[in-house]
């Protein structure tokens, strides 16, 4: 793979995952943290949340109040969080139990606002890459719609290569770009993980930026994203 000589970041990265529950939240709060040390004003945005409350100021969702809190940044909640539907099932489900439509103008809107505020606006999916948003489209849609690079998270255990190589496949088929990946120990007993780690290695097309420590309570400081790797990774 060809690598500019003077790489340009995307103002926007999209963290997806090789399926729910496998530490996006954790990797894009550590994105945002690793920014604002570098200098940089940075700050989250869940374009979808289920599972939370309208009303309350971080939509009483562990996901939003995370990225929030990571944030150097402050921004109002309807940007943050342009959907919140309460029942914690897949978003286009939410939305039609709610008689609404996810609309990816609105949520570009959102983004650019936030853009104007921010160097780096850190994006975070729910689920997978493929998990719809409406009847036609997915996350990929939004990912191309706004111009984001895709940084994935990787649950390492048993079955995380063929996840994360069909994640790596659907990245690959909407040609949008792949910044870069990150391992996520999620499984304390996961056998051979050193040779599962470099499979990844050999057969991702992206760098690995991350390697997060197992953590039970998952109360982990800031993993060391290596950013340079990252800019690297975008085309």
């Amino acid at each position: 793979m060809t690598r500019p000589s003077s790489p340009v970041v995307s103002p926007g990265f999209f963290v997806t995952g090789t399926g729910t529950g496998i530490g996006k939240t954790l990797v894009a709060s550590a994105l945002l943290r690793a920014f604002a040390l570098s200098g940089m004003r940075a700050i989250g945005m869940k374009p979808v949340a289920t599972g939370c409350r309208a009303d309350a100021q971080d939509r009483a969702n562990e996901d939003v109040a995370a990225l929030i809190a990571a944030s150097n940044v402050s921004a109002p909640i309807d940007l943050v969080n342009p959907y919140c539907f309460a029942p914690a099932i897949a978003p286009h489900i939410a939305a039609r139990q709610a008689g609404k439509a996810i609309s990816l103008m609105h949520i570009r809107d959102c983004f650019r606002a936030l853009a104007s505020l921010a160097d780096r606006v850190v994006v975070e999916g729910a689920g997978g890459l493929l998990v719809p948003l409406g009847p036609q489209e997915d996350w990929r849609d939004l990912v191309s719609f706004l111009e984001l690079s895709v940084v994935l998270v990787v649950g390492m255990r048993l079955g995380c290569l063929n996840h994360a190589l069909l994640t790596a496949e659907a990245i690959r088929s909407r040609g949008l770009p792949f910044a870069g990946w990150v391992a996520n120990s999620i499984d304390s007993t996961m056998p051979f993980f050193e040779d599962n780690l470099e499979t990844l290695r050999l057969k991702l097309p992206a760098p690995l930026i991350a390697i997060m420590p197992f953590a039970p309570d998952n109360a982990r400081a800031c993993a060391a994203i290596n950013l340079d790797l990252l800019v690297a990774g975008n085309p």
